[in-house]
């Protein structure tokens, strides 16, 4: 599951063309606390794999992908117009409605060490599920 989850947020990085340092960094720190090697991280960021199937992921995975897409949606201090259309289409194959995105975002810091109220931000997501 951790690489389908890290995939997600290599397409999220590069949907804007560019896999900025603070996204890299994002990306092996997940990628690391999930147990693969720098190698296997630095091969997924250079050659990111088509998104697969979302629809099997419990409501959990659903919310943590959504979660962690955002994270990374801001890691790097900019936020640009194809990787909020990425998010949406993601929150959409995830089940989600795709307003879901700006109303998480406005409460997801860009800095993971600012906790946000994870059980609220969850409550909020499932009113947007279909």
């Amino acid at each position: 599951m951790i690489k389908e989850k890290l995939n997600l947020l290599v397409n999220l990085a590069a949907s804007d063309k560019l896999i900025d340092d603070r996204e890299a960094k994002t990306i092996h720190m997940i990628g690391k606390a999930g147990g693969l090697s720098r190698e296997e991280i630095d091969e997924m960021i250079k050659h990111p794999k088509p998104i697969g199937d979302l629809s099997t992921f419990t409501e959990d995975q659903k919310f943590e992908n959504l979660y962690q897409l955002i994270l990374m949606m801001k890691s790097d201090g900019q936020v640009f117009k194809s990787e909020i259309h990425f998010c949406e289409s993601i929150a959409d194959r995830l089940g989600y409605r795709k307003d879901v995105i700006s109303e998480l975002a406005a409460k997801v810091y860009s800095d993971p060490s600012i906790t946000a109220d994870r059980r609220g931000l969850m409550a909020r997501a499932h009113k947007f599920l279909k």
